[in-house]
């Protein structure tokens, strides 16, 4: 192979380009460099990581002006070819410089430089630290005798601990201690050994067993059995008594096995793991489209069994993994194999350890969020993506805004393997995909176990009184199922006591200072918030225009927790929102108390929909239908549709019949009307009717350019500036606006955006890539913060 003269690579910057250095130093580096690798490069004063896209014969720029490249950081590639080339199509389509898409695709450690490979620090004791505890040494500091004795003991029982290890199954990367609940057998993530000081047999969710890194402890089981141990390390390591070693971990074969079996399978879920199994080896995409409870998550469970028992890996997408620790509980009490996780609320440190299980090959399975479509995953035999109408899968602010949901799509379309987008509420892009017959729609109408679907029903707000937004008709609902041993579930999609602070004597309203909106009261914090831009303030007593009283207007998950906790005394209440879930632990410690029983009435926002499985809730009451029947963004009758559906399917999902409660103020809306009537399809039959006579998506392509300036002006003259450059739009393309947002004022700053609407994906995308290089050169371009959206999923 002839050595290249120059390599292209791709930076973490916003130019939508490639550079060009020259090879290394021969001194420095004299294997083969690939596309794939990271290598550190000069780039101005700076000293940047990058990745080699390609190699060149010559190039562009004259030879004087070339570097070479300072080092490269991987034996081999970190993204393989058929990586790379779904994140150059990925920069193509949603038009992001390439550089920050490959960075995307990398935990925030690789990108700083981090290996590749998985190593481990490993501490273990020296023949002369051994000789000196067993002299009684060191006698007058008690902790260095503590991680001395407990090195000694686990060096010991190195070997017996890794048949222990195997015997009870890996951790998960990154997960939490709740999600593994239930099992017996399994070893917490951050429990301590036993009472002997000695016992190395505490295992981790970021090490392998022991016997896959020769002697000594990891620094991780060290960090969890015996906090602050690092300044006794350091001095026992002065003495000579104990040392560190960076190991790497061994790779090899993972084990797999089936844990338990699982239950029988009813028809329709044979039916669709037959069909979707008659596809391993080739591409095809399924949309399962099955009611609450119906047994979605058993039909993948058997999927990925099947890729496992072929030797082949699979990739699982969730929204919100935080939010859905049964999910992740489910496939690990299933199956006896590695499996590594990747969310935000992960460390960096946990985001490597999770990449680096999946790069190894190590992980067989593979769950997360949205990024986790960029994972690493050797020997991929399928693709599930659950939720797959949630729109946390779309990245839409700041950055590089894709779809993971598209992109698995188009993913699994590469690498010539199945996909499979689960739903009780598909994307109405996803069934017109079925009805042009590129997606097959694969059927789950009845719940598991012959539970009944709930008894839905409206109640009118404008003839039936209430108390602080809640109806009578469903405070005599819940005393009835509180009667009948059931658990409640009160939705409402608005978090804090209330959403508006109001002056009764002169109409001062408490404003946020940054945004076109209201500070929302927090009674038991004493807070006035803003949920747009964070702003935070004390709660006042009193208008500070004129001094009267003021008092909270409406209804937050707060206010009504406190209703229902006076209407209801002795019952026991939880709330579930983003107040209430802000570290590790707190959204396990209320499923805890559902579960248990212990809390009978659940209040919660959008968070409760998101897969949570709770078999004795038989009455759902949603306070407030009415929010999106008459938004301005085309979406929005959408997402309410998606919402109520699944938190009524949150009800009668045991054995007990399930009651459904929507309070609205138009009862008579035709959304609700087909909800009741004809359930999700009718509505989306009736939705997609609209949609074509209209020609919104999915019967025409969108992109916004959003932009946000320090005034209106200069957010509306960038947009100005950038629509006569497109002059008079070929056929079937429009330019709608520029106009400013909904919400113009946000976080201190004015926000505006232009819609270009295409009749189909080509003619969109021949005008964009003609049209924004142009648009980069504009001077106000350079005044503004401004970004393009392919296929947005909100309009603002």
């Amino acid at each position: 192979m002839t050595p290249a003269c120059v390599f292209r690579v791709a930076l973490d910057t916003p130019l939508k380009r490639l550079f060009d250095y020259l090879p290394p130093e021969s001194t420095l580096w004299s294997a083969p460099i690939e596309p794939g690798m990271r290598v550190r490069v000069p780039f101005g004063r700076q000293k940047l990581i990058g990745i080699v896209m390609e190699a060149a014969d010559s190039s562009d720029v004259p030879p004087e002006r070339l570097k070479p490249i300072l080092e490269v950081l991987d034996p081999r590639p970190v993204l393989d070819a058929s990586a790379l080339a779904l994140l150059r199509w990925a920069a193509e389509y949603y038009h992001h410089p390439i550089g920050e898409v490959l960075s995307t695709a990398l935990p925030k450690a690789m990108r700083m430089g981090a290996a590749a490979e998985a190593h481990e620090e490993r501490w273990s004791v020296t023949p002369d630290g051994r000789e000196a505890w067993t002299g009684g040494e060191p006698r007058r500091a008690p902790k260095q005798r503590e991680l001395l004795g407990y090195l000694v003991a686990g060096g010991a029982a190195a070997h017996a601990e890794s048949s222990l290890v195997r015997e009870s199954g890996v951790m998960l990367a990154g997960e939490e201690p709740s999600a593994l609940a239930g099992d017996g057998a399994s070893v917490s993530a951050h429990e301590e050994p036993s009472a002997s000081a000695g016992d190395g047999a505490s295992a981790s969710a970021h090490e392998e067993p022991f016997a896959s890194a020769g002697v000594g402890v990891s620094a991780v089981v060290l960090d969890e059995a015996l906090p602050n141990w690092r300044d006794a390390a350091r001095s026992l390591a002065a003495r000579g008594w104990v040392l560190s070693a960076e190991v790497a971990l061994a790779g090899g074969e993972a084990r797999f096995a089936v844990r338990t079996p699982g239950p029988d399978l009813r028809d329709e879920q044979r039916v669709a793991v037959e069909a979707v199994g008659a596809a391993l080896g080739h591409f095809g995409a399924f949309v399962l489209h099955g009611v609450t409870g119906s047994g979605k998550t058993e039909v993948y469970l058997r999927l990925v069994e099947q890729v496992l028992q072929q030797g082949r890996r699979a990739l699982v997408l969730v929204p919100e993994i935080g939010l859905t620790p049964q999910l992740v509980g489910r496939f690990r009490d299933r199956f006896d194999t590695p499996m590594a996780v990747l969310h935000s609320a992960l460390t960096d440190s946990e985001r490597l350890t999770a990449w680096r299980q999946a790069f190894s090959g190590h992980a067989r399975i593979m769950l997360g969020t949205r990024s986790a479509v960029f994972a690493p995953v050797p020997d991929l035999g399928i693709i599930i993506v659950d939720e797959e109408h949630d729109s946390s899968f779309k990245q839409h602010e700041g950055g590089f805004r894709y779809s993971a949901r598209d992109l698995a799509v188009v993913r699994a379309q590469r690498a010539d393997v199945p996909v499979l987008l689960g739903s009780a509420t598909p994307a109405l892009e996803s069934l017109q995909n079925v009805a042009g017959g590129r997606y097959v729609r694969l059927s789950l109408p009845y719940r598991a176990a012959k539970a009944e679907p709930p008894r839905m029903a409206l109640v009118d707000l404008r003839s039936n009184a209430g108390h602080a937004g809640v109806s009578t008709p469903a405070i005599q609902a819940i005393e009835r199922h509180l009667r009948d041993d059931g658990q409640v579930l009160v939705f409402l999609n608005r978090r804090g006591y209330a959403p508006t602070l109001l002056c009764t004597a002169c109409g001062w309203i408490a404003p946020c200072g940054e945004c076109d909106a209201r500070l929302t009261v927090h009674l038991s914090a004493g807070r006035l918030r803003c949920h747009h831009c964070g702003f935070d303030t004390q709660l006042p007593s009193r208008c500070p225009q004129c001094g009267f009283a003021v008092k909270p207007v409406g209804q937050g998950t707060e206010r009504i927790e406190e209703s229902l906790a006076s209407l209801f005394p002795g019952v026991t209440l939880a709330r579930l929102d983003r107040d209430v879930v802000r570290r590790r632990g707190d959204m396990e410690e209320v499923m805890r108390r559902m579960s248990s029983g212990e809390a009978r009435i659940l209040v919660g926002t959008q968070m409760v929909t998101k897969g949570h499985d709770f078999p004795n809730v038989t009455l759902v009451v949603v306070l407030n239908a009415d929010q999106g029947l008459f938004s301005t963004d085309f979406r929005a009758p959408e997402r309410l549709a998606q919402t109520i559906v699944q938190v009524a399917g949150r009800a009668g999902r045991g054995t007990k019949p399930g009651e459904v409660l929507i309070q609205t103020e138009f009862p008579g809306h035709p959304l609700l009307l087909s909800l009741l009537s004809e359930g999700y399809d009718g509505f989306a039959r009736t939705a997609l009717t609209e949609r074509e006579q209209a020609s919104w998506p999915p019967f025409s392509r969108l992109a916004a350019v959003r932009d946000s300036a320090k005034t209106a002006a200069s957010a509306l003259e960038f947009l100005t500036e950038a629509r006569k450059l497109a002059g008079n739009p070929p056929r079937g393309l429009k330019l709608l606006g520029p106009v400013p947002a909904a919400m113009s004022k946000r976080a201190g700053r004015y926000h505006a955006q232009l819609l270009i609407e295409g009749a189909d994906r080509s003619s969109l995308h021949h005008f964009l890539d003609s049209w924004l290089p142009a648009v980069e050169q504009l001077q106000s371009a350079r005044r503004v913060r401004w970004a393009l959206d392919v296929d947005p999923i909100e309009l603002f």
